[in-house]
């Protein structure tokens, strides 16, 4: 099984929206470990570390998010650090 670990920036309408819930959701359910946080810009961001297949379905789901979402742009980065445990909701940052 082969691990990847990612820091992901979620723009558009991603805030009030229940983004940072649906994610942690998705995230746990996949077998993720990392977080999500707004970011005091206006977008969300995400680390998601795991296996590969699940880290990219994660990614390819950002696309879309919670219902009341409008997702502009996603960027996805490499994350020098493996986190481990449940995906959890953060801060803002």
């Amino acid at each position: 099984m082969t691990q990847r670990n990612v820091l992901v920036t979620i723009r558009g309408r991603v805030q009030r929206v229940g983004f940072r819930a649906w994610t942690e959701r998705q995230a746990n359910a996949r077998g993720l470990s990392g977080f999500v946080r707004n970011q005091r810009g206006g977008s969300v961001e995400a680390v998601f570390c795991g296996d590969t297949d699940a880290v990219e379905a994660m990614i390819a789901a950002s696309w879309t998010g919670p219902s009341g979402a409008r997702v502009e742009a996603v960027t996805v980065s490499d994350h020098a650090d493996h986190l481990t445990g449940q995906f959890t909701v953060r801060s803002t940052d």
